[in-house]
């Protein structure tokens, strides 16, 4: 996820697995720059889960109005 504005950074402790960090180094695997990554996808990814458990009886709701009734603007659609 490329990101051209500035983002402040915070340092923060963390607890990782010895053999893992080790072998990351090894790598060459830049750790804060992983898990920012990693952990920014799992904050996307939840509160997208979160957004759909949220809104899930509105859109089953909607869904069954468009099964009923078709889309609302169906007669203007030019495709």
């Amino acid at each position: 996820m490329a990101n051209t504005e500035a983002v402040a950074k915070k340092a923060t402790n963390i607890t990782l697995s010895v053999d893992v960090l080790n072998e990351a180094k090894a790598l060459g695997i830049n750790i804060s720059q992983t898990c920012d990554q990693y952990l920014r996808e799992l904050v996307r990814s939840e509160r997208e889960r979160r957004w759909q458990q949220d809104n899930a009886e509105f859109i089953a709701s909607y869904n069954q109005t468009v099964e009923q009734e078709g889309l609302p603007l169906e007669p203007w659609r030019s495709f």
